[in-house]
């Protein structure tokens, strides 16, 4: 069984966009690693999201899922990476 505590990092893309990071510090190992990001656009920020957030945690160990990294700037990193977002 893991422990994690989540944590909230938001991008601003542009004037209408931000980027909230999922992301999660385990407390077994001190590590980072991120679930998923939600992009929102002009404030608005649809409800079923953090239900998903939920789901998704309870599916899969999040480390397992997206691999756990020292920092949570590489963390954030690796999933811009894996998932095309771009240097941001």
């Amino acid at each position: 069984m893991s422990t994690y505590r989540a944590i909230d990092v938001w991008e601003r893309k542009d004037a209408d966009t931000v980027v909230r990071y999922r992301c999660f510090e385990s407390l077994d190992t001190g590590r980072y690693c991120i679930q998923s990001a939600d992009f929102c656009r002009h404030g608005k920020h649809p409800v079923h999201l953090d239900t998903q957030f939920i789901e998704l945690l309870t599916e899969q160990d999040p480390a397992q899922r997206s691999g756990e990294y020292d920092t949570l700037k590489a963390a954030i990193a690796a999933h811009k990476r894996d998932f095309g977002e771009g240097a941001g």
